[in-house]
């Protein structure tokens, strides 16, 4: 496909509560900025289902829930990071803001803490999918 508006970017939402992926998902939109092509999410409820579909390597963005159980979205981002050549930008949501570290030991290029903020998360995942997005002439 030639053209990049007509490509969905394809966002991979991990967590074990259906609730906080809908939040993201619902905070997050079809498009969350013009610029950007639409999304597609790929809401994923465990760790061995995150690994592969970030091994099959159509994702363009993974968003990981640091407090989901048993398999935590910083340790699975840490792991992605360490593994996957040319691994997607990850967000991580943690569970407050003084867990930041964290998500720098993840390696994770944002993070979001829960609460989530709609404006922040949509900024942060726009900054993340730009890189993504070739540029409009």
């Amino acid at each position: 496909m030639s053209d990049s508006t007509t490509r969905k970017l394809k966002v991979l939402v991990y967590s074990d509560d259906v609730n906080t992926r809908q939040q993201v998902i619902l905070a997050l939109g079809r498009r969350p900025h013009p610029d950007l092509p639409e999304l597609e999410y790929i809401e994923v409820a465990t760790e061995p289902v995150v690994i592969q579909n970030m091994d099959a390597g159509h994702v363009d963005l993974a968003i990981l829930d640091g407090e989901a159980v048993p398999a935590g979205g910083l340790g699975i981002a840490k792991q992605l990071k360490d593994e996957i050549y040319e691994c997607p930008p990850v967000l991580v949501l943690t569970g407050r803001p003084q867990d930041a570290w964290l998500a720098t030991w993840s390696r994770a290029e944002a993070a979001v803490p829960h609460p989530i903020d709609p404006i922040q998360l949509a900024d942060s995942v726009v900054a993340l999918l730009r890189a993504r997005v070739p540029a409009q002439a």
